[in-house]
C-alpha cells in the first residue's frame, strides 16, 4: 500500500487500492455491499435503504458527489473506520477484511457515475 505519512498519520487520500479491479473483485464487493451496506445505502447504492438511522441521509454512491472524500483511500477509510461525527455509518473493520473492503471500493467504482469528458 502506498501512503504519505505526516507525524505518523497516513493521509487517506494518498492510499492506493492494492486490489486490482477485476470482475471477481467487483463481484465480491457487490456481494459484500448487499450483505453489509444495502440496509442503509439501498440495494442499488442510491442512499435509500430502509434501515438508515433516523435523520441520517446516507449518500447516493452512484452519483459523482463524494461528500466524505472521493479517492479510493478515502472510501476505504470511511468504510473501515466509519464516518463521524455521529458515526451514523459504523466501522466495518470487524466485519470485513481489508481486502474485502477494497473489493467494495472496486464495486462502488464500477457503479459510480463517470466524470464527463470534455
Amino acid at each position: 500500500m502506498v501512503a504519505i505519512t505526516l507525524a505518523g498519520m497516513v493521509l487517506a487520500s494518498e492510499v492506493t487500492n492494492p486490489v486490482p479491479s477485476t470482475a471477481k473483485s467487483v463481484e465480491t464487493g457487490r456481494q459484500l455491499f448487499q450483505k453489509y451496506c444495502k440496509g442503509c445505502h439501498g440495494a442499488d447504492a442510491m442512499g435509500d435503504g430502509p434501515l438508515a438511522p433516523k435523520n441520517a441521509h446516507p449518500p447516493n454512491l452512484t452519483d459523482s458527489e463524494w461528500k466524505y472524500g472521493a479517492t479510493d483511500g478515502d472510501i476505504f477509510t470511511n468504510i473501515h473506520n466509519g464516518v463521524d461525527p455521529k458515526f451514523d455509518m459504523p466501522s466495518m473493520k470487524s466485519r470485513m477484511t481489508d481486502v474485502e473492503i477494497w473489493s467494495v471500493v472496486n464495486y462502488l467504482r464500477s457503479i459510480a457515475a463517470k466524470p464527463d469528458s470534455p
